[in-house]
């Protein structure tokens, strides 16, 4: 006689505890929402950049004092970070290794010129933006993150205060100036850098790495270099602000928006100052030479 061993489909319990089902989206719709994820983020920081634009203009000009305050505040969290790191790239990369290679083919009394490039132009103003972003950037996000939690910006909507006015347009303007101020800071203390190491360590003349470096310092340069930080001082502050302001899911929600307005600021500093540079070099194609 045959026996049927065959076990009996045994149908989930949806009612115990705990039970969740398998609602993971598949590659295709991750791929979408991504995209989609991507492209709402870009029009809310867009927006917020607009409302801070339009609340720095108009009256009551509330955020004067959290203006002053936080500028201050920034300028005291990033200067000794700033200055470690600008003066340690001047005399590393482009001061001992480039005075090495221009030793090497008998060029040595170049490496002011070389700085203008390496420091005025690129790295500078790139170690300040990077500076900022990590220091001033993640403070502003998780302050504004934990407001968030803790419920005060929709308190001050109850109470009739714009969070944008009173919260975002003070760091929004306090980031984009103080950023390019920092950077002239940051310029000095690269060049100084390199001097160090180009006339101290490699027997450089000092008259020759000043001389190779004012003939090849051009107004397009500073003004490029100023300019630019500018830039990274806002796209920090709405990355910042915009991630503060949409946080979720408690502490650990402020902890993941952290990291991706670091992720978020870093890599607009890097696509701005590639487009920025590529088009100051076409419209002074001058500053691309070495006098």
């Amino acid at each position: 006689m045959a026996t049927n061993l065959t076990k009996p489909q045994v149908q989930p319990d949806v009612n115990v505890p705990g039970y969740e089902e398998d609602d993971r989206p598949s590659p295709g719709q991750r791929i979408f929402n991504d995209y989609f994820g991507w492209l709402e983020q870009i029009a809310g920081m867009m927006l917020l950049t607009g409302k801070a634009v339009v609340a720095t203009f108009t009256p009551p000009y509330s955020w004067k004092e959290e203006f002053v305050e936080e500028a201050f505040l920034i300028l005291r969290r990033c200067l000794i970070p700033m200055i470690i790191s600008t003066v340690a790239f001047g005399f590393g990369a482009p001061g001992l290794q480039a005075s090495n290679l221009t030793q090497i083919f008998g060029t040595i009394d170049r490496e002011g010129a070389f700085f203008v490039m390496a420091s005025i132009r690129e790295f500078a103003g790139w170690i300040n933006g990077m500076v900022i972003a990590g220091v001033a950037g993640t403070a502003i996000c998780a302050d504004l993150g934990a407001r968030k939690v803790r419920e005060e910006l929709d308190a001050m909507a109850v109470l009739g205060l714009d969070p944008v006015r009173q919260i975002v347009t003070p760091r929004f303007l306090a980031l984009g100036i103080i950023t390019p101020l920092m950077n002239i800071l940051a310029l000095t203390f690269g060049v100084m850098g390199g001097w160090v190491a180009a006339v101290v360590v490699w027997g450089e003349t000092s008259a020759g790495y000043i001389a190779t470096f004012t003939s090849n310092f051009t107004f397009p340069d500073l003004f490029g270099a100023v300019f630019k930080t500018t830039g990274f001082g806002f796209i920090i502050a709405v990355a910042c602000c915009y991630k503060g302001l949409n946080v979720k899911g408690g502490a650990q929600g402020v902890g993941r928006a952290v990291n991706q307005a670091v992720v978020i600021s870093f890599a607009g500093i890097w696509i701005f100052n590639y487009l920025f540079t590529a088009i100051l070099l076409a419209a002074y194609p001058e500053t691309g030479n070495l006098h």
